[in-house]
């Protein structure tokens, strides 16, 4: 499981700035020029330390490692075809299949407990059950 610090190295690695800008609205948001590399903007209220930092970040990561953008002209199953990517990208790192095992066999069985026990968002941990009980991140199809 990736903790902050680590997603932050993880970016460093990737050579992949991770700059504040305002984005009230979204929170986060990544973009790739056309000599590949990649830039995340995080707006300063998210960048508190806290489980939706981790979550900002390491979706955005997921779009940047994974290549998965698309612009503003694109059709909606194409943006989410990439959301999706860059989720289960973020969710695999954040709330690993045998980690998350664990935590139920632990006794961790409410969404919002599990989501405290991992450090992520309730939005994000019902994407990975979803993930990892259905195979897709539709989580409102399901809850």
């Amino acid at each position: 499981m990736y903790q902050l610090p680590a997603l932050y190295d993880l970016a460093d690695q990737k050579a992949i700035a991770v700059l504040e800008f305002p984005m009230v609205q979204n929170g986060s948001m990544s973009v790739m020029t056309d000599s590949g590399t990649c830039w995340i903007g995080m707006d300063p209220s998210i960048r508190d330390g806290g489980p939706g930092e981790r979550v900002h970040l390491s979706h955005e990561l997921g779009h940047c490692i994974t290549g998965s953008f698309y612009n503003i002209h694109a059709a909606i199953d194409c943006r989410q075809r990439h959301e999706d990517r860059a989720n289960k990208w973020a969710i695999r790192r954040l709330i690993p299949v045998s980690e998350l095992d664990d935590a139920i066999a632990e006794g961790h069985t409410e969404l919002w407990d599990l989501a405290d026990w991992f450090g992520v968002t309730e939005p994000m941990m019902r994407k990975a059950v979803c993930l990892y009980v259905h195979g897709n991140t539709a989580d409102q199809l399901y809850f």
